[in-house]
C-alpha cells in the first residue's frame, strides 16, 4: 500500500492561448516513480492547462485509490503560483473558466477523501512534469 503520493503537475501552451498540454509525474514517499504522463488538451491558456493537469492527476488518484493506504497523504507540487494560490484559497478566482475548473478540482477531491496538500515550487523543481508537457506538445 502507498502511504504518500508526491504529485508534480504542469501545464503549458505554445502561444497563450495556443496548442496546450499537461504533464503529471507521480512518485511515492521515497521519490520512486509510480506514474508519469503527458497529453495534449487542444487550444488553451497556460492557466487552463495548469488546472487541467491537476484534474488529470486527481482522476489518476480516483482510478488508483485502491492502492492507497487508509492513512495516505497526497502532496501536489505546482510551479504555477496563480493556480496553486487559487486552489488553496489565497487568491480569488475571477475568471469564469478557471472557476469552473476549480469546481471540478473540488468535486474530484471529494471523491478521493484523503488529505491533499498543495505547494508552489520553482520551475526548476518541476522538470519531470514539464518534460511530459513538452513531449506532448512536440508530438502535435
Amino acid at each position: 500500500m502507498i502511504n504518500t503520493l508526491n504529485i508534480f503537475t504542469d501545464g503549458g501552451a505554445r502561444g497563450n492561448p495556443g496548442p496546450a498540454a499537461i504533464g503529471v509525474y507521480i512518485a511515492d514517499g521515497n521519490n520512486k516513480k509510480i506514474a508519469g504522463f503527458g497529453k495534449t488538451i487542444g487550444i488553451a491558456t497556460n492557466n487552463v492547462a495548469e488546472y487541467k493537469a491537476v484534474i488529470e492527476a486527481l482522476t489518476w488518484i480516483i482510478e488508483n485509490k485502491k492502492d492507497l493506504a487508509k492513512t495516505a497523504k497526497i502532496y501536489f507540487f505546482l510551479d504555477s503560483k496563480l493556480v496553486c494560490s487559487q486552489i488553496i484559497g489565497i487568491f480569488k478566482v475571477k475568471n469564469a473558466d478557471l472557476r469552473n475548473l476549480l469546481f471540478d478540482v473540488r468535486n474530484r477531491e471529494a471523491q478521493i477523501n484523503f488529505p491533499i496538500y498543495y505547494k508552489h515550487i520553482p520551475r526548476e523543481q518541476n522538470t519531470k512534469a514539464d518534460a511530459f508537457v513538452n513531449e506532448a506538445l512536440d508530438r502535435i
